[in-house]
C-alpha cells in the first residue's frame, strides 16, 4: 500500500508540472553524479557563505528515486535529502546526452553555443566522445575558472567528459585537483573492443580500468565509487581545516553502462545490478551529507543532486533505470530523456519538504554559483542559465522557457505547462532494425518515430500536466493549440534570434584514439598509486504560470504526510539508513 501511494502521488507531482520556490543554500553540493560546486560569499545579501560542493549524479532516471514513486526502496538518502529541502519536478538537462550537458553545466551555455554539439540531429558520435578528437574551447569560461575570483579551491572527482587530449583536461579549465577519468568507460560506437580508459590523479595516470583500477565484467564489481567517495570526504575535510570556500564536482558514473558496483552492495537491491550501484551511490550521498554535519559545515553547504541525461532505456537486462511517466529515454528529446531528478539541500536556509515546480535547467546552476560566491555572470556572451536564488530562499517563480536541442537542432520549447514539439524523433530505423530503441514499449503513432519528422509549421503541442506521457497532442483545431502556438512562436522566434553557434566539437572521430593517440600525447605520465598525490596543476591563462485552479497540489500542505516520515530518518543519521 505505501508504494502504491508512492506512484499515485509522484503522479500528483507530474500532473501539477507547475513551479513552486523555497529558501536555497550557501555552500554548494552538486549531486548530478556528475558535479560539485562551491561557493565563497553572498554578497549583498547579508550572508556569507565560507564553503560550497556541488554533486551531479550520471544518468538517473527521473522514477529512479523513491521520493517519486519508484518502490524499491534504494535511495533512503536521497529521499531524505528531499524531505530535508527542495524537490525539483521540473528541472531539465540542457541535451539528451551525457558530453553535452557536462558542458552546459559548466559553462551556463546551451551546447550550441559553447560547441558540444553535432551538425547531424541524431548526434551520433556525441555518445562516444572518447572517439572525439575535439573538446572544450580555451574560449569558453568555466564555472571552476570564475569561482577561483572569489577564493575558491576547485575539484572534480569522476568523469569528465569534455575532451581527453591535454588541452582539454580538467586542470586546464579552473579545476585545482582532479581524480578520476577523462571519459566514461563504455566501448568505442563502432569497435566491439573495450578500451582501456585511464584513471588520473591530477594529470598524471595511476591506472587503467580492467587492469589496475578493475571491473569484473561477468559480475559488475568495482570498488571505484568508493574511492571517489573517499576523495571527497578528504578533500571537504582538508577545506574544513584550512578554511577555504570549495567547488567539489562530484561526477560518477556507476550507473552508465556498463554498470558496476562494490562487492559489499552486488546483489543487495531490487532491480538487478543498476539498483546496486543506485543503492551503492545513495550510501555514497548519505556519508557525504553525514560528513558535512559532523564537521560543522552543512548549513554553509548547498548540496544539488541531479542527473546529465535521462535514464538509458536501451541498456543490457538489468543495466537501465526508470524515466517514470514520461515518454522514451536517454539520447531522446521526449520528457524520458531530458527531465531530471533534482534536489537541493541547504539545512537553516531550504526549508525542510519543500516541492518545487519552476521550470529549471542544469545551466541555471551555473548562474546560481556565481551568485551565491557574489560573482555576476560573463557579460561578453550569451547565458542561458538563470539565478535560482528567489526559488531557492524566497519561494518566487520565474517565468521562462525550456529549449530542448538534438545535436544542433532545437527539437521542442516547453512554456508552462505546454511543450511545443517542431522536430519528432527516436531513432533511426537502421538502429531500430539491430534492435536498438530509446522508447521501448513506448511507441506512439506519429510522435515516436524513425524518421525526422519536421513540425515547423505547426507544432505537436501536447499538455504536460494533463499529459505527462506526451500522447495524446492538442487538436490542431482547438482554441487551446491557437492560443498556445501565439504564445510559444515569439519565444521561439526570440531564442533563435540569438543563436551563434559554436565551432562543433564532437563531429570529427578517432577510432584508435583511446589505445594509441591518447598514449602517445600522455607518455610522460607517471604511474602511481591512488593513494599518492599528483603534482602537475596547469591551469589555463516575473511569475511563472501558477499552479492552476483544478491542481491536486495548489497549496503548500500537499507534501506534509509525504515528508514526516522522512524527516524522523535523520535522527540515527544519514550513514545508518542502510
Amino acid at each position: 500500500m505505501p508504494a502504491l501511494w508512492g506512484l499515485a502521488l509522484a503522479w500528483r507531482l507530474v500532473a501539477a508540472a507547475d513551479f513552486s520556490w523555497a529558501p536555497a543554500a550557501p555552500n554548494l553540493v552538486l549531486l548530478l553524479m556528475d558535479d560539485v560546486s562551491a561557493g565563497a560569499s553572498f554578497r549583498g545579501r547579508g550572508l556569507c557563505f565560507h564553503f560550497s560542493c556541488l554533486l551531479v549524479f550520471f544518468q538517473m532516471g527521473w522514477g529512479d528515486l523513491g521520493v517519486f514513486g519508484n518502490p524499491s526502496k534504494e535511495t533512503p538518502n536521497l529521499d531524505q535529502m528531499a524531505a530535508e529541502g527542495m524537490l525539483f519536478t521540473s528541472f531539465y538537462t540542457a541535451n539528451p546526452l551525457c558530453s553535452p550537458s557536462r558542458a552546459a553545466l559548466l559553462t551556463g551555455r546551451l551546447p550550441i553555443r559553447n560547441g558540444f554539439y553535432t551538425t547531424n540531429g541524431h548526434a551520433r558520435n556525441a555518445y562516444t566522445p572518447q572517439d572525439v578528437t575535439g573538446g572544450i574551447l580555451d574560449s569558453e569560461l568555466l564555472l571552476p575558472e570564475l569561482l577561483k575570483k572569489a577564493g575558491y579551491a576547485n575539484k572534480i572527482v569522476g568523469k569528465w567528459h569534455l575532451g581527453h587530449q591535454p588541452q582539454f583536461l580538467p586542470l586546464r579549465h579552473g579545476f585545482d585537483t582532479w581524480f578520476g577519468s577523462p571519459n566514461c568507460h563504455f566501448g568505442p560506437y563502432d569497435n566491439k573492443a573495450i578500451p582501456n580508459i585511464p584513471v588520473y590523479r591530477d594529470m598524471e595516470m595511476i591506472g587503467r580500468y580492467y587492469e589496475d583500477i578493475k571491473i569484473d565484467r561477468k559480475s559488475g564489481e568495482a570498488n571505484l565509487t568508493q574511492m571517489y567517495l573517499q576523495e571527497a570526504l578528504d578533500f571537504i575535510s582538508s577545506q574544513q581545516a584550512s578554511h577555504q570556500p570549495f567547488f567539489l564536482y562530484w561526477a560518477i558514473d556507476a550507473t552508465h553502462a556498463p554498470v558496476y558496483a562494490s562487492r559489499e552492495f552486488l546483489g543487495t537491491s531490487q532491480r538487478g545490478l543498476y539498483g546496486d550501484a543506485v543503492r551503492e551511490i545513495d550510501f555514497s550521498i548519505g556519508k557525504i551529507l553525514n560528513h558535512l554535519q559532523k564537521l560543522g559545515i552543512s548549513n554553509n553547504t548547498l548540496v544539488f543532486f541531479t542527473s546529465d541525461n535521462g535514464a538509458a532505456l536501451i541498456s543490457a537486462p538489468q543495466q537501465g533505470g526508470s524515466n517514470g511517466p514520461f515518454l522514451c529515454g536517454k539520447e531522446t528529446t521526449f520528457e524520458g530523456g531530458m527531465r531530471e531528478p533534482a534536489i537541493a539541500w541547504w539545512p537553516g536556509h531550504i526549508p525542510a519538504g519543500q516541492v518545487s515546480y519552476q521550470l529549471a535547467n542544469m545551466m541555471d546552476l551555473f548562474t546560481t554559483c556565481l551568485s551565491l560566491a557574489g560573482l555576476q555572470p560573463p557579460s561578453d556572451r550569451q547565458i542561458d542559465g538563470i539565478d535560482l536564488l528567489p526559488v531557492l530562499l524566497q519561494g518566487k517563480l520565474i517565468d521562462r522557457a525550456i529549449f530542448y536541442y538534438r545535436g544542433n537542432e532545437m527539437m521542442a520549447v516547453r512554456v508552462g505547462l505546454y511543450k511545443a514539439h517542431y522536430w519528432t524523433w527516436s531513432n533511426s530505423w537502421e538502429q531500430f532494425n539491430q534492435g536498438i530503441d530509446f522508447c521501448p514499449g513506448q511507441n506512439v503513432s506519429g510522435v515516436t518515430t524513425h524518421d525526422q519528422e519536421e513540425h515547423l509549421k505547426l507544432p505537436l503541442i501536447f499538455h504536460l500536466g494533463k499529459d505527462p506521457g506526451e500522447k495524446y497532442p492538442i487538436s490542431f483545431s482547438s482554441a487551446e493549440y491557437q492560443s498556445v502556438l501565439e504564445r510559444v512562436s515569439p519565444i521561439v522566434q526570440e531564442h533563435k534570434a540569438t543563436l551563434v553557434p559554436g565551432q562543433p566539437q564532437l563531429n570529427v572521430c578517432d577510432k584508435a584514439v583511446m589505445n594509441s593517440e591518447l598514449q602517445q600525447e600522455l607518455s610522460h605520465a607517471g604511474r602511481r598509486s591512488p593513494s599518492l598525490p599528483g603534482s602537475a596543476k596547469p591551469r589555463k591563462g516575473g511569475q511563472q504560470d501558477g499552479v492552476g485552479e483544478d491542481d491536486p497540489l495548489a497549496t503548500d500542505s500537499r507534501i506534509r504526510p509525504w515528508v514526516g516520515g522522512l524527516q524522523k530518518r535523520r535522527a540515527a543519521g544519514v550513514e545508518e539508513v542502510l
